[in-house]
């Protein structure tokens, strides 16, 4: 998520362009052309942007030679598996190199090269050589093992990406040939795949330049085709800003009444991160599995609201998420078509969420926030007294509970944080206590592996995961 965050910058970049000159795309403006320029650039390097996000993000202590090293790593590979040396090397003409390598500057590469640079710093970090060889010990033997391991990375690239490739094509072709009931299908995969963290791999496919698609990149640099860029994107803008709010006020007004003051905490500003910045995992994670049954409703719902905006002469666009910050920024770039068409889409599903949500829930009593047996978890409104000083919340005391939650300082073996979860290795599984965890107020807690918790914090999991390490 590191790369992602940096798109925002892109957003408000462009947006602004746009906004000042909407039909001369910095033309007709030279503070639109400066705008426009700077966001392009971080558009056009998104895949550098993995390499060095995925590097230093999955690294030990986020160290910079381990970005070194994933750079280092992607010039290596760039330039073997270029179509100039692949002509070389098969002794080919040009024009007959396979199209894979013409596309292997992209991000599922960049992803490829970062974990090569996080894996040998978190391997090699500490190595020790001879005194002849002394200066390439410890950090500075990373980048030499990073290297090493591109060539032969290279190599089996040689013939395994052409597949990949041509696999990803086909794979895109199929969604893109089936139109707006394609964009259905991945809408419905994107959610089912959020809980595991995996829909970004699934996103790359389609947002970015991995099969030949990239909605996102083609919207905003202007180089895709009007009225159907976007479509992979669109759809979300009715379910983040609208259908999600909706969801959020039907299980508030199913809550028990002692709990739904308390429930209100939780659900509004999830509502409001929502709608405003198109982050959701705050609010889904605080049904995804307490009612399982109603995340699969929402990512059906989520599906139909990819296929119908899709169908529609509707095109937006986001460098984040479906959020309104970036409505506003899309709407007068040259890929945007009627724009407008969110609200009154959004307004439709706001309606049928609260309905559908409100009814399965009461249907089959569901145990969404508020609504959990009172022994089920502590009460909120004292959690968030208790987390308090000064009317703003007190990171300290959250973190403190959370690690508590976690086993004590003693249990944990790493730490790092995404845009809204705590990413924690534990040393023993057993000494994690999850209604503990909650109890610090938090969205949700998730087990992937054996030693592995995810806390869902929220967006304000950067000030959390500073204090816990304070702690640590």
């Amino acid at each position: 998520m590191l790369p992602v965050a940096c798109l925002p910058i892109a957003a408000v970049l462009l947006g602004i362009g746009y906004w000042l000159d909407p039909s001369g795309w910095g033309e007709g403006s030279q503070i639109a052309a400066f705008l426009i320029s700077a966001g392009n650039a971080i558009i056009g390097s998104m895949p550098i942007l993995f390499v060095l996000g995925v590097s230093v993000g999955m690294a030990d202590e986020n160290d910079g030679a381990a970005g070194l090293a994933g750079l280092i790593s992607w010039l290596l590979i760039q330039s073997i598996l270029s179509p100039q040396t692949i002509a070389m090397i098969s002794k080919t003409p040009l024009e007959d190199v396979s199209a894979a390598f013409g596309k292997i500057d992209n991000v599922f590469i960049g992803i490829i090269c970062g974990l090569i640079g996080a894996i040998c710093y978190n391997r090699f970090k500490n190595t020790k050589l001879p005194d002849a060889l002394a200066f390439f010990s410890g950090k500075r033997s990373v980048a030499l093992v990073a290297g090493g391991v591109s060539i032969v990375t290279a190599m089996l690239l040689l013939f395994v990406w052409p597949v990949v490739y041509g696999g990803l094509v086909m794979f895109g072709s199929g969604i893109m040939n089936l139109g707006a009931v394609g964009a259905g299908i991945y809408g419905f995969f994107n959610r089912l795949l959020l809980p595991l963290g995996l829909h970004h791999a699934l996103n790359s496919v389609f947002w970015f330049d991995v099969a030949g698609i990239n909605d996102l990149e083609n919207f905003w640099s202007n180089t895709g085709e009007y009225g159907v860029t976007g479509q992979y994107m669109t759809g979300f803008f009715p379910i983040m800003m609208f259908g999600l709010p909706g969801a959020a006020l039907a299980m508030l007004h199913t809550a028990k009444d002692k709990k739904k003051k308390a429930a209100a905490g939780l659900l509004l500003s999830a509502s409001f991160a929502a709608f405003l910045t198109g982050v959701t995992e705050p609010l889904e994670f605080a049904f995804m599995f307490l009612a399982p049954p109603l995340y699969v409703l929402h990512a059906a719902l989520t599906a139909i609201s990819m296929g119908v905006m899709a169908a529609l002469p509707v095109r937006t666009g986001f460098n984040f998420s479906g959020g309104l910050i970036d409505l506003v920024l899309c709407w007068k770039t040259p890929m945007a078509q009627n724009p407008w068409g969110v609200f009154v889409a959004g307004a439709v599903f706001f309606v049928i969420y609260y309905v559908l949500f409100r009814m399965v829930i009461t249907k089959f009593n569901l145990k969404t926030p508020g609504r959990e047996d009172d022994d089920d978890v502590q009460n909120i409104k004292d959690i968030k007294i208790k987390s308090s000083a000064g009317g703003a919340k007190d990171f300290t005391v959250i973190a403190e509970q959370i690690l508590a939650g976690l086993g004590g300082a003693g249990n944990i073996a790493s730490l790092d944080n995404c845009i809204t979860r705590l990413r924690v290795e534990v040393k023993n599984h057993t000494d994690v206590n999850e209604k503990a965890i909650k109890s610090a107020g938090i969205s949700g807690v998730v087990r992937p592996g054996k030693t592995s918790v995810q806390v869902v914090v929220g967006t304000q999991v950067q000030h959390v995961a500073d204090e816990m390490r304070k702690l640590l």
